[in-house]
């Protein structure tokens, strides 16, 4: 990936001059260059080919830290009208390297280069987190990482082991696919304006082998969705009501519960079930 020469910030008060936090869209500008060149120094990059995607840069904090180690590699994508005009303005940033677009209605084939891997980083709006994690799933086979920041609470429900009460849905399909690593936590004073709550930056790296290489992901998802649609029952309550087959499920599988269950197990379960047709 290109290199370049480091910028020099300024204040971090003076990004976010014209630019608006949007509750609508659940932002909240990082205010604090140390954390934004602390998650950017935490972005792996391995492909030296791939393009490095952020999400919402919003004044963009993050960005220039980013393009300090990966230059042009680096594309910005912001639903917000009004950081786009800023970062495009920006005399720090090339204009042609932000992209006016909402991430969750995105195909690959809408960026520059469908054909290169993706690296995708961000500072994530709270609000559609779940939504950006299962559009990473939708996008597994170009995506070969994902380094940015939640809400606390969703960053460790990724990361969370099977026996945990926050281990669930997310836990089990995004560690099937990606190798999951809770980093550091933010506080919400680093933010303009601040949350209400803590925020955690998370590492997902895309494994060289899914643990579930032979189940396609629709049914997988199906299965596991219906095992912690009512986690409190047994897996032979809550997949009969989620109108699933387990004839085929062990009577010692079908005693347990959704939490106790390990992604690799999950994926053993979704091979016992019968797929829809």
């Amino acid at each position: 990936m290109a290199r370049v020469k480091p910028i020099q910030i300024d204040s971090m008060a003076s990004h976010s001059q014209g630019v608006k936090a949007k509750k609508h869209l659940g932002q909240h500008f990082l205010n604090d260059h140390s954390i934004a060149e602390r998650i950017a120094q935490s972005v792996q990059g391995l492909d030296p080919g791939a393009i490095i995607l952020e999400i919402g840069p919003g004044t963009g904090a993050l960005t220039r830290p980013l393009i300090d180690r990966f230059g042009t590699a680096v594309l910005a994508l912001d639903v917000d009208s009004e950081s786009v005009s800023f970062l495009r303005s920006a005399p720090w940033m090339d204009q042609n390297l932000v992209l006016e677009a909402d991430f969750l209605r995105m195909q690959p084939t809408d960026l520059p280069d469908p054909t290169k891997k993706l690296v995708i980083t961000g500072n994530f709006p709270y609000n559609i987190s779940s939504q950006i994690l299962f559009k990473l799933l939708d996008w597994r086979e170009q995506s070969l990482e994902l380094t940015g920041m939640f809400q606390k609470e969703v960053a460790e429900r990724v990361c969370a082991q099977h026996g945990s009460k926050t281990y669930g849905i997310l836990s089990v399909l995004i560690q099937t696919y990606f190798e999951a690593e809770y980093l550091f936590t933010v506080p919400p004073h680093v933010f303009t304006p601040p949350p209400k709550v803590q925020s955690g930056v998370l590492r997902l790296l895309r494994r060289k082998e899914s643990l579930a290489p032979e189940i396609p992901y629709a049914h997988l998802k199906r299965v596991t969705k219906a095992a912690f649609n009512q986690r409190r029952k047994t897996l032979r309550n809550a997949l009969k009501s989620g109108g699933l087959d387990i004839d085929g499920v062990s009577s010692e599988t079908l005693s347990l519960r959704a939490e106790q269950l390990s992604p690799s197990e999950f994926a053993q379960l979704a091979v016992a079930i019968p797929g829809t047709p």
